[in-house]
């Protein structure tokens, strides 16, 4: 079963849960990413999610891996949602669990973090001025000055 998962069907708490429990886990946490009404003071309608599929499935496994390695023993699993959401709509999953509830919590925190961090994964709100990307930049050069 692949931990991590990318889809435009809602997400599977007990999924994840499925893929983190174990019986040495003596700690599991969660993280549930839900659309919220507003943002930065302004009202949001609706999200939606874009990704780049095979790369962020890709990466979120590699920060599953690297983490891994910093907190053995942790067990990992990550979901995230790409389309149009609904407020209130789950939009990314993470569990994890360790045999204490410390490193639980340090590795869940570090996995959505990372996720939030580096994953391809690009969203766009509706607002009342329409719809616009999340923190996107035109990476496109700049055009040669004139001489």
């Amino acid at each position: 079963m692949n931990r991590a998962i990318l889809r435009r069907e809602p997400l599977s708490l007990d999924e994840v849960l499925r893929m983190v429990i174990h019986p040495g886990a003596g700690g599991v946490a969660t993280f549930l990413g839900v659309v919220r009404d507003h943002h930065e003071g302004l009202p949001i309608s609706l999200l939606e999610y874009e990704a780049y599929p095979a790369m962020a499935v890709a990466e979120m496994e590699r920060i599953m891996v690297e983490i891994e390695g910093e907190i053995p023993g942790v067990r990992l699993a990550a979901q995230h949602r790409i389309g149009a959401l609904e407020i209130g709509d789950v939009a990314v999953l993470c569990a994890a669990s360790a045999s204490h509830r410390d490193e639980a919590f340090r590795a869940c925190r570090l996995l959505i973090d990372r996720i939030k961090e580096r994953v391809p994964v690009w969203k766009r709100e509706h607002g009342p001025d329409g719809p616009y990307w999340v923190n996107w930049h035109d990476a496109r050069p700049s055009p040669p000055a004139e001489e």
